[in-house]
């Protein structure tokens, strides 16, 4: 059975970084494409960056130059580089992994 294992994630002050780590563990096959996606309590859940097996990638708006996801095929695992973060930042991560894969979830909590 394929899973999507994360790590990393935690707190942090403002203006502080944070990697998170999503490794595709039970299967031989690449992920194709990856995504990191996050939740703030009582919002839903939205993109924050995806990953293309070719390594195109897209931003959303409000974490464009401040993170980077990356992947390393080899690993069949996927990154998210956290740098500058903010409050709003906050919430539980979710790496995506298609098709229909997610992990389990990470906190990330940024102080102001």
């Amino acid at each position: 059975q394929v899973q999507l294992v994360e790590s990393g994630g935690g707190l942090v002050q403002a203006g502080g970084s944070l990697g998170l780590s999503c490794a595709a563990i039970g299967t031989d096959n690449i992920i194709n494409a990856f995504g990191w996606y996050r939740q703030a309590p009582g919002k839903q859940r939205e993109m924050v960056a995806t990953i293309t097996f070719a390594g195109i990638t897209n931003y959303a708006v409000s974490v464009k130059g401040r993170f980077t996801i990356s992947r390393d095929n080899a690993k069949n695992t996927a990154y998210l580089q956290m740098n500058d973060l903010r409050p709003e930042d906050t919430g539980v991560y979710y790496c995506a992994g298609s098709p229909n894969l997610w992990g389990p979830g990470t906190q990330v909590t940024v102080s102001s």
